[in-house]
């Protein structure tokens, strides 16, 4: 009960002003909006201290891809006892909009506080063995071999160029497997994936849009993928969809969470 309580705590503890992952102007958020991501942060919380776990996956919907048939945009690792805090989200992020990512040790106020089209959510959580090799590996405070800092929105999956929040989000997750063994980079953490039959999905990006919709861009880099899927405007990025499709059936999640309009929805058995 008391870290319970003391994990609340820290939750209350937020700036009046947020940075978007879009760009880099401070903006004061209404009260309305930080009181439904505090709301947020407060039933994930609960629901993370509930189980004996060291992490779990969480997903959130930063921007809407409905058109894309998509829900969920984002996706980070609620860590406990991490450095930063009882729970704390680590996650890749876009910065200001320009070509670079870092990765980012955030409350779960922040997580749930940018710019976000709702406060929908889900939580997934993983068997005991991945979970903790996931969390000594998110807890490492050294170079991370599985970071890429030049970012594309619509990274190409196994692009040893580039590297998007959901790809980052994957390779870590094929990486820390109990039978990944000792993966020291990109490349082999997206082998891994793909071997365990991870399948991207397929977002199709028209040529006008591309142009008159504004998708040139410091963070959209169209060449990272081949003349013929330019040609079709048929790209294949990771999504958290995709994500959870391939937890899904691999077996690799314990159980499942998700809320809708804050209410907690039913999931189907965990594998």
């Amino acid at each position: 009960m008391n870290r319970l309580r003391s994990a609340l705590l820290g939750l209350c503890l937020w700036p009046a002003s947020v940075q978007a992952g879009a760009n880099c102007e401070a903006a004061v958020m209404p009260p309305e909006k930080v009181a439904a991501a505090a709301e947020t942060a407060l039933r994930t919380v609960a629901a993370l201290e509930a189980r004996d776990a060291a992490v779990a996956l969480v997903a959130r919907i930063g921007r809407d891809l409905s058109e894309h048939g998509l829900v969920y945009s984002h996706a980070g690792f609620a860590v406990r006892d991490h450095a930063n805090g009882r729970w704390t989200v680590v996650h890749l992020l876009n910065e200001c909009g320009s070509h670079r990512s870092g990765l980012y040790a955030q409350g779960l106020v922040n997580f749930f506080s940018d710019d976000l089209v709702n406060q929908d959510a889900r939580i997934v959580w993983l068997h005991p063995e991945h979970a903790k090799r996931l969390a000594a590996h998110l807890r490492a405070v050294d170079a991370n071999p599985l970071y890429q800092p030049a970012y594309n929105l619509i990274a190409r999956p196994g692009s040893r160029d580039y590297q998007n929040s959901t790809a980052w989000v994957l390779e870590t997750l094929a990486a820390t497997l109990p039978a990944a063994g000792d993966v020291r980079n990109r490349q082999q953490a997206w082998a891994i994936a793909s071997r365990s039959g991870f399948r991207a999905d397929t977002i199709h990006i028209p040529y006008s849009k591309r142009v008159l919709g504004g998708l040139f861009g410091s963070n959209v880099a169209f060449t990272d993928h081949s003349v013929g899927t330019r040609l079709s405007g048929d790209y294949p990025v990771v999504t958290v969809r995709s994500i959870l499709r391939w937890i899904d059936e691999r077996d690799l999640d314990a159980t499942q969470m998700e809320w809708r309009g804050g209410r907690l929805m039913e999931m189907p058995g965990a594998g």
